[in-house]
């Protein structure tokens, strides 16, 4: 199956996060593979964006894998959960994806094993990481499609809606960019209400 052309992730963070609905985020670790469709990102701009860690060029030890070129990851903690972030640009355009939600695929009952529960699963970007296998201490500034980490073809949402992101009350100006994308109906993602979409919003 066809994986990421990491080369797609070089220009436009907002275009870039739109690609990535629908395809499929594969891990393999310890030998265990699971994967999910993504369901849901927010972009972050960086230097420029008041939501970013690195606003305003900060550059500091949680951060400094931000600066890394695209198509590695950025993996950082926040209230014990790690949470995962695609990297964009090149490294003096430090900006980025954070993958907020996915569509549990292959592996369903690992997930369910790792998390302790059988559904919530992956509708929130440190439930995911869980279900996944994913930690900051293994796997924060590693490079896409290497093996442990593989985002490859998915499916194809039948619509995509923009909103503002989630989380970040006290970014000023920043809290109303319409920086987060999901497939307009699906259940995995963060806080959704309401009934599901058809076929869960893929084409």
């Amino acid at each position: 199956m066809e994986t990421l052309d990491i080369n797609s992730l070089a220009d436009d963070t907002l275009e870039s996060a739109r690609g990535l609905l629908g395809l499929e985020l594969v891990t393999c670790i310890d030998g265990i593979v699971t994967s999910g469709f993504i369901t849901e990102v927010e972009a972050y701009l960086g230097i420029d964006d008041r939501a970013a860690h690195t606003f305003g060029g900060k550059r500091n030890k949680k951060n400094e894998m931000m600066f890394n070129d695209y198509g590695h990851i950025y993996v950082y903690t926040m209230h014990g959960h790690h949470c995962m972030n695609i990297l964009t640009r090149e490294k003096e355009h430090p900006e980025g994806i954070l993958i907020r939600g996915i569509e549990p695929h292959i592996g369903k009952d690992i997930m369910i094993e790792r998390r302790g529960r059988e559904t919530g699963l992956t509708d929130g970007p440190g439930k995911l990481t869980k279900s996944i296998g994913i930690r900051r201490e293994l796997h924060n500034g590693m490079e896409l499609n290497n093996g442990i980490l593989t985002i490859r073809a998915g499916r194809t949402p039948a619509e995509i809606e923009a909103t503002p992101r989630i989380g970040i009350d006290n970014k000023k100006e920043a809290v109303a960019y319409p920086y987060r994308f999901i497939v307009k109906g699906n259940p995995n993602v963060s806080k959704f209400k309401g009934r599901p979409a058809e076929n869960n919003g893929w084409q």
